[in-house]
């Protein structure tokens, strides 16, 4: 049954087969970024998982000390602080960007 493919898929099984002509059409040049893009976090989800996993396996090894392993602690702890200003500058609204506090009033003229 060749006969039931749409036309756009026949056409794009026969450019696939055409090596002059591009499958792909992008509108921006492809070119690989300086940097990724942060994505943003659902509520709950968790950060700094990294440093919290290098502060455990060091306290893993030198059986739960926290003085020899105070450099990952402080490096969880600032990674922490980070998120936590990073999370409270998105909550709060800045001023004049929040909703309009103006209030239309209904004019009924009296018959």
């Amino acid at each position: 049954m060749a006969a039931a493919t749409t036309p756009s898929l026949r056409g794009r099984l026969a450019r696939l087969g055409n090596p002059r002509r591009p499958v792909l059409k992008p509108n921006k040049p492809l070119v690989l970024g300086t940097r990724a893009g942060e994505r943003r976090r659902e509520l709950g989800e968790a950060t700094c998982i990294t440093e919290m996993s290098l502060t455990m396996a060091c306290w893993r090894h030198n059986k739960f000390s926290d003085s020899v392993c105070a450099k990952e602690i402080q490096v969880f702890r600032d990674c922490a602080a980070k998120t936590e200003m990073r999370e409270l500058r998105h909550r709060e609204p800045v001023r004049g960007q929040g909703p309009s506090l103006s209030v239309t009033v209904l004019y009924i003229p009296s018959a």
